[in-house]
């Protein structure tokens, strides 16, 4: 009998099933579950199962770069690749070359990541987006400077409104190098000011065409533009991501240079309607100016200005004698109020009182002597009378008989 170590064993079923032709490239349907990536080695690691079982799989950096869409747990897939074992473990596993969604393709799962992901972000709010200028002075284009849409866009520019100016800036737009391209010529645009408006976009193509306008970066170097940008990329039925992202989204490039610019057809159109009203206003001014004029001449100051000059003298006049006859009677009043309150005052004056033989008698501070008794034997008093003054020495003081020193 013979006896196999673990490791032997593991390397014959290795190389049993690796010799089996329908093993080398199998096709497996399933769904993902435990899957795990690690950035630092970029491989991805994950189980596919069905409702009879599971089998593990792994997806190397190398065969993975052209993968366009993030796998996730729950999501249905196919995946292709050869079957092997992991001799370390003894386990077989299926060494995925490529890996699908089952039911819509690779590009159409990524785009629907992508688009929920960016719209969870809110780079589709519509209070972000801004307003297109009516009248642009210039536009600027970033597409592929050959091809019959950038052709169709100008020719539509200068037709409608050649008073702006066309500024295009050529880019790639499909392959790898296309979205970086497209990155750069709208960085420039907007920190150089070199347009009022942007269109980005190319003409119609599949899906794998027009992938360079659902690229992320594109997508958000787009969101933060300072100029308003129009996004049109292909025709009617196609969408893309910098569709959802841009200020405003055209049909087709042709029409994105339609909403750009004004028609000067209809501009031309406007201003001879805004000239009509103008007209109709200033010849309504110069019938009511005529009219006024016609009224002002029936007036009696321009028809006999004399009169008029007369009249307005008697009026004067009249005016005159009204205020001279209001001021007259305003000031009587308060002068006769004065004359009266004058008398009150002059009979009230101590001079008046003088005036009649009586005297006033102070000492020598001014203090007024009232009765006999407030003055001193000795001292010296001063007596006003009406026309002078005396200075007096008290000698003696005679009292009444109710008084007493």
């Amino acid at each position: 009998m013979e006896v196999f170590a673990v490791s032997e064993l593991n390397r014959m079923v290795k190389a049993v099933l690796e010799s089996v032709p329908e093993l080398e490239n199998v096709y497996v349907r399933g769904e993902i579950s435990n899957y795990k990536f690690y950035p630092s080695s970029g491989h991805h690691y994950f189980s596919l199962k069905d409702e009879g079982g599971t089998v593990r799989c792994v997806f190397f950096k190398s065969q993975a770069v052209g993968l366009r869409f993030q796998p996730q747990n729950g999501m249905k897939v196919i995946a292709s690749g050869r079957v092997s074992v992991f001799p370390r473990d003894g386990t077989y596993q299926l060494y995925c070359s490529s890996l699908h969604p089952d039911g819509a393709g690779d590009l159409h799962a990524a785009f629907e990541q992508l688009k929920e992901r960016l719209w969870k972000e809110g780079l589709f709010a519509l209070e972000h987006k801004k307003p297109l200028p009516a009248y642009p002075e210039t536009i600027g284009i970033v597409t592929s400077p050959v091809g019959a849409a950038v052709h169709d866009m100008i020719r539509i520019l200068r037709r409608r409104y050649p008073l702006a100016k066309v500024l295009l800036l050529p880019v790639r737009v499909q392959g790898p190098e296309a979205p970086p391209a497209i990155v750069r010529a709208i960085r420039y645009a907007c920190e150089n000011k070199v347009a009022d408006v942007l269109i980005v976009g190319r003409g119609g193509g599949s899906a794998e065409d027009l992938w360079a306008f659902n690229d992320e970066q594109v997508a958000r170097t787009i969101y933060r533009a300072t100029i308003p940008i129009v996004s049109a990329v292909g025709h009617e039925p196609d969408v893309t991501i910098a569709d959802f992202v841009a200020d405003a989204r055209a049909a087709t490039p042709t029409h994105a240079a339609e909403m750009v610019s004004p028609d000067r057809a209809e501009l031309s159109d406007r201003l001879l309607g805004i000239q009509a009203h103008l007209l109709r206003l200033q010849s309504g001014r110069v019938e009511a100016l005529g009219k006024q004029l016609e009224n002002l001449a029936a007036k009696r100051a321009l028809t006999d200005p004399m009169a008029f000059v007369e009249d307005k003298r008697m009026l004067l006049g009249h005016v005159q004698r009204e205020l001279f006859h209001a001021a007259e009677t305003r000031m009587a009043e308060p002068a006769r109020k004065l004359a009266a309150a004058a008398a009150s005052l002059d009979a009230l004056s101590p001079l008046r009182v003088l005036g009649r033989g009586y005297a006033m008698v102070t000492d020598e501070q001014g203090n007024v002597l009232r009765r006999a008794a407030d003055a001193a034997v000795g001292g010296r008093t001063v007596s006003r009378l009406a026309d002078g003054t005396l200075f007096c020495r008290v000698e003696e003081i005679v009292l009444e008989e109710n008084d007493c020193v």
